[in-house]
């Protein structure tokens, strides 16, 4: 992870999502702790449990955006998922180790990428080599059995054949043989897909089998014919490869999910409820009892070796509409020490969404018009407006925080948007007048809204 202060980490959130404050510093902390514990003797690191964090809030007012950002944030290895995807283990769906072993893949596939980064320099100079190659064969073939070569006559023949290709990888290098076609061997990697049905867990008896069946069977290469620079980069690409220690990355990736990995739990009260049902719970109940051992630490297999989630920060989130935290299983409830309530959104925080951050909703309409030549402007009294009948809206009909500025953004701009490319006036401001044109009498007809809003 990036050695950032708690405060860093709230500013960097702040520009991204508006309020939850609370929710911010709870995350800022867990994740220098990280930081913190790492700078330890080892008998003690091991001692440090992390404390898991469960966001508690309505839909649309940012749990899942503080997750998307983190993911930028941190250096650590990330991955969100939502809790309600999985089953109890021996039912056909999948299991919630799948999580860690996503979790490691996508690790290995990170360290390796930058991997083959460090090495690209090498790998550049490789490919050039194999092309010059191509381009320029080697005149003589091999001696025949018994033949002997005069070493004098060799060094004269050499010279001007390197003279030769001095001067093909100046061209090269120049790229005045970019558009010349050549054709170069490429590894063939389709390699056939089968998919078993296992205990141990399907997706991963399916990867092991694929893996195998990839060992077992002859690396096929075909020959493609492509231009010069093109060959140049998926030649490099293969040599990246090879140069890459994939048993280094494994180790690596490993021991970095270990120490420093976080998991990001999204809907988790949709395996929360105590309605009574005939048969089991295979994905309320069960599911939290297979998620209990991971989050308390326990040992999980994955193909990349094993990989023990002792220090693997948890971070849940759910909205609760139906259950409430407290439906959890008890165990399960104390893994999660940290609870934030996340608060519902007004029309204040609505107007700032709209213009404060940097991916704000009305910047985004702005640069997506000005691709068509149209300079479009709000007023602050357009924008009050907007967050005013998303409140009225929210609160007549299902709340769904700030994901209803989408919807009335959408319906406001719909003609401006359908005509843009056709109309004569490029430059429109929306003021509050517009607005209330457009939007307002949708709003205040609920049949209407809900259909539209």
């Amino acid at each position: 992870m990036k050695d950032l202060k708690p405060h860093q980490i709230v500013t960097e959130l702040d520009k991204y999502i508006i309020g939850q404050n609370d929710a911010k510093k709870s995350v800022a902390v867990a994740l220098r702790n990280r930081w913190r514990r790492r700078q330890l003797e080892p008998d003690l690191q091991e001692e440090i449990a992390p404390k898991n964090i469960i966001l508690i809030g309505p839909t649309g007012v940012g749990k899942t955006e503080i997750a998307r950002r983190l993911a930028n944030l941190t250096d650590s290895p990330f991955y969100k998922v939502e809790a309600s995807k999985f089953t109890e283990v021996g039912y056909v769906g999948r299991d919630v180790e799948s999580m860690i072993r996503d979790l490691v893949e996508l690790t290995v596939n990170m360290l390796k990428g930058r991997q083959q980064e460090a090495v690209r320099e090498k790998a550049v100079k490789i490919a050039r080599e194999r092309v010059l190659d191509i381009l320029l064969p080697s005149p003589k073939s091999s001696p025949a059995f018994g033949d002997i070569t005069d070493d004098a006559s060799q060094t004269s023949d050499d010279k001007p054949a390197e003279h030769t290709r001095q001067k093909l990888g100046k061209m090269l290098d120049d790229g005045k043989l970019d558009d010349r076609k050549i054709d170069i061997d490429v590894q063939d990697k389709n390699i056939p897909m089968v998919e078993i049905f296992s205990n141990a867990g399907m997706e991963e008896m399916g990867i092991n089998m694929k893996d195998m069946l990839g060992n077992l069977m002859p690396k096929n290469t075909k020959s493609r014919n492509v231009k010069v620079k093109e060959a140049l980069a998926l030649i490099a690409q293969e040599e990246a490869a090879h140069l890459v220690d994939m048993e280094a990355v494994k180790t690596d990736a490993v021991t970095l999910v270990e120490q420093s990995g976080i998991i990001f739990i999204d809907e988790i009260d949709k395996i929360a409820g105590k309605e009574k049902s005939h048969g089991p719970e295979v994905s309320k109940e069960g599911v939290q009892r297979d998620l209990l051992p991971i989050v308390e630490g326990s040992s999980v297999p994955t193909k990349h070796g094993t990989v023990k989630t002792d220090h693997i920060l948890f971070i849940a989130s759910g909205a609760f509409h139906v259950s409430k935290p407290s439906d959890l299983i008890p165990e399960l409830q104390g893994r999660f020490p940290i609870r934030v309530e996340l608060s519902s959104l007004g029309a204040s925080e609505f107007a700032r969404i709209l213009t404060e951050p940097k991916n704000a909703l009305v910047l985004q309409y702005i640069a997506l018009l000005r691709t068509e030549g149209v300079q479009l402007s709000f007023t602050q009294g357009a924008v009050d407006k907007i967050a005013q009948i998303a409140v009225e809206v929210n609160a007549s009909m299902e709340n769904i925080g700030a994901r209803r500025l989408h919807t009335l953004m959408e319906r406001l701009l719909e003609e401006i948007l359908f005509n843009a490319p056709d109309v004569e006036e490029t430059n429109i401001s929306i003021d509050s007048d517009f607005v209330e044109r457009q939007l307002a009498d949708i709003a205040r007809n609920q049949d209407l809204s809900r259909y539209i809003l």
